[in-house]
């Protein structure tokens, strides 16, 4: 498989889980409102159990509209961008670890290969920040070398 169709077939996986993750949470905001809804008004000023329900609610909704915007940056990483240099969107070969500079999942198999989708914002992405294949960076104590980068 080249190059291009991997990246292509890494972002799909990635956009296949952040949209699971996004039903299930709209599944959480839809039941908790449905609860809150059958429990009718509130049965005094400090009703304990529809203040819970409606926070639930507003965590769920916090945690939809997260989800919602990694699926839409996802869903911005260009494929067909020639990438030489480690920065969003590329994917990155290393002597240690498969990563993938899109939004912060964690692990992903694709292939019998593990990638590791990290967030631009975090220490590891600065430590690799513009270099290119051949370079090599340190991080927590390891010495990292890069193998390939598209």
């Amino acid at each position: 498989m080249n190059k291009i169709d991997l990246k292509k077939r890494l972002i799909e996986e990635c956009i296949a889980r952040q949209q699971k993750t996004a039903a299930e949470l709209q599944h959480e905001v839809d039941e908790t409102l449905r609860l809150s809804n059958e429990y009718g008004a509130p049965k005094d000023r400090y009703d304990p159990y529809r203040t819970k329900l409606m926070n639930q609610n507003n965590l769920f909704a916090q945690q939809l509209k997260q989800a919602n915007t990694l699926l839409v940056t996802l869903q911005k990483i260009p494929t067909d961008k020639e990438i030489n240099i480690v920065e969003f969107g590329a994917i990155v070969t290393t002597n240690k670890q498969n990563i993938f500079v899109s939004v912060g999942m964690g692990k992903t198999e694709l292939d019998g290969k593990t990638y590791y989708a990290i967030s631009p914002k975090v220490p590891i992405f600065d430590a690799m920040r513009g270099k290119k294949a051949g370079d090599s960076f340190t991080f927590n104590g390891q010495t990292f070398e890069i193998i390939d980068i598209f």
